[in-house]
């Protein structure tokens, strides 16, 4: 059980390599710019901040309770969409945007949607198994566990959770269930990982995997990144940025593979001497939080900022 806390208290939010993701992704001050996540502001403050009088920001979120947040941003070249991040090149062509500087995506979950009980996202505080970014549509954690098979559930943990226990978790799971006491609380899911999970790397939660697992599941994490990213290197312009900040192994790897696969020329064997293909993007390194950071903020220590920018030679078929 986590700590007893103030359920009405301002949920706060530090923002992971703050510097560092907008810099990265500041190709001119004049342009436009989306951020793809925009949580509680944190990145579209900073780049509004740094934005010439004529740029634009549009940010992007499917939180109900970050499109609430961001209507305390009155700067009249910031306006905010309703949204996943997968959809930016449809949102922007509707509001006339066809081409952008530079696109800013922070994955993973703000802490104030961790440390809001209401939301399930969380192990430490016991409320409603949920998890859904956008709570206005789509099946909650709780849903999927009363409704799919034990091959299914097991195969969601083990891939989304890296999870080796991944087969015994569902097993109790559907148990539990079948003896007409179905998961709907996270304190219920955290009690039935610990009696099932018998060894866990020290400091780590029996249940830490799982929950990662139901909640990259219930909001179709990776599914997004991947569409998001095709859409953020359709919509930039050449010298545009892209500037990306992952949590956990499975994110920072699609990002990778990403920038690599429109990054880095393959030799054509069969005539290696002729010069490489034009390619969409440069990469343009790799950045982790400092040690200061980590110390300020836990949460950080696992974030990585890929950054990459799109050049002039055409997207690949």
């Amino acid at each position: 059980m986590g700590a007893a806390m103030d359920h009405n208290a301002e949920f706060r939010h530090t923002t992971v390599l703050l510097d560092e993701a907008v810099e990265g992704v500041l190709a001119r001050p004049d342009g436009v710019y989306v951020d793809g996540t925009f949580g509680r502001g944190g990145h579209s403050r900073a780049l509004l901040a740094k934005l010439a009088p004529e740029g634009r920001l549009i940010a992007i979120d499917r939180d109900p309770e970050a499109i609430a947040a961001a209507a305390a941003i009155t700067d009249p070249r910031f306006s905010i969409v309703h949204s996943g991040f997968a959809d930016m090149v449809e949102q922007l062509a509707a509001r006339g945007v066809h081409q952008v500087d530079g696109v800013l995506l922070d994955l993973g979950v703000s802490s104030p949607q961790i440390d809001n009980p209401e939301r399930g996202f969380s192990f430490r505080f016991d409320g409603p198994l949920d998890m859904r970014m956008d709570t206005t549509r789509g099946a909650s954690a709780a849903d999927f566990l009363a409704s799919a098979d034990e091959r299914e559930i097991a195969r969601v943990i083990r891939d989304y959770g890296e999870e080796r226990f991944a087969a015994q978790i569902a097993k109790a799971v559907v148990a539990r269930r079948e003896a007409g006491a179905p998961l709907t609380r996270t304190d219920e899911l955290r009690e039935l990982v610990a009696r099932t999970v018998k060894t866990r790397e020290p400091g780590q939660d029996p249940a830490t995997r799982s929950f990662q697992a139901l909640r990259i599941h219930v909001n179709g994490e990776l599914e997004e990144l991947e569409q998001g990213l095709k859409a953020a290197l359709q919509l930039l312009a050449p010298g545009g940025r892209l500037s990306v900040i992952s949590f956990h192994s499975l994110e920072d790897r699609r990002v990778k593979q990403f920038i690599a696969a429109h990054s880095k020329a393959e030799v054509d064997r069969r005539a290696p001497f002729a010069p490489p293909p034009a390619l969409a993007l440069k990469s343009l390194g790799r950045v982790k939080p400092s040690a200061a950071e980590v110390a300020a903020n836990p949460r950080a220590r696992s974030a990585v900022l890929r950054v990459a920018e799109r050049t002039d030679a055409p997207l690949k078929a």
